[in-house]
């Protein structure tokens, strides 16, 4: 199932969903000439999550080494900045398809400010989700699936019965249906799976899709825009 579009017109212009479109594919084509000179691996493991480092370093920071602290304060600006960072070009199509479907009416309910916030908190908390209930996991975990989790929940609550246009691809006909929005709440976590194809010459291969991080957003966005509501 491909989303194409909910179908809500509006005179207000989505202007924060343009900007992280706009940064997320520009940091990807930085990836790419970063693969093509070799430096992607470096890259990935400074700007992603990486659990275990992260437990390690507060580890030594509280019982062995203050100047642990260092590495620490890195790891959690590493937070944010994951969410710009993707590991395939399935990845991140994936992402920017499901911002553009349902970010930018999400944010004209929400505002500029509060729909910024809603992305970028529900991606930390992920984040941080990720590191609690993964803290041996030495692979980077990056992309923005905990952000956009955040979004499609908050979509989800607000409009449960709205109609998505979408196409249904069958091997090389794409047959054009009508889908629930609630439907595409159960598909973002089944296509997962596929977001390893086309992925970058990163060390370790594809990297973490952060399933706990998802689930964590998911359920934030939810929250949020119940919060909002009343």
């Amino acid at each position: 199932m491909i989303p194409i579009s909910d179908n809500f017109y509006s005179w207000k212009k989505p202007i924060i969903t343009y900007w992280l479109i706009g940064i997320n594919l520009g940091i990807f084509c930085w990836e790419l000439q970063l693969d093509v000179s070799g430096k992607l691996g470096n890259f990935v493991s400074n700007w992603g999550i990486i659990p275990e480092q992260t437990n390690t370093a507060l580890t030594n920071a509280i019982f062995y080494n203050s100047a642990a602290w260092i590495v620490v304060i890195w790891r959690l600006i590493a937070l944010p900045l994951s969410l710009f960072v993707h590991g395939s070009f399935s990845q991140i199509l994936g992402n920017i398809l499901f911002l553009w479907v349902f970010g930018k009416t999400v944010e004209r309910n929400l505002g500029q400010q509060r729909y910024l916030l809603l992305y970028l908190a529900a991606g930390v908390f992920g984040g941080m989700m990720q590191i609690f209930m993964n803290p041996k996991l030495s692979v980077p975990v990056i992309g923005a699936n905990g952000a956009i989790a955040a979004i499609l929940g908050a979509y989800i609550i607000k409009f449960p019965k709205v109609k998505i246009d979408s196409i249904l691809p069958l091997i090389i006909i794409f047959i054009p249906v009508e889908i629930p929005a609630f439907w595409y709440l159960f598909w973002w976590f089944i296509q997962q799976s596929f977001y390893g194809i086309g992925s970058l010459n990163i060390a370790d291969g594809f990297t973490n899709p952060g399933y706990w991080g998802q689930f964590a957003g998911l359920v934030t966005g939810a929250a949020f825009i119940r919060m909002v509501k009343r």
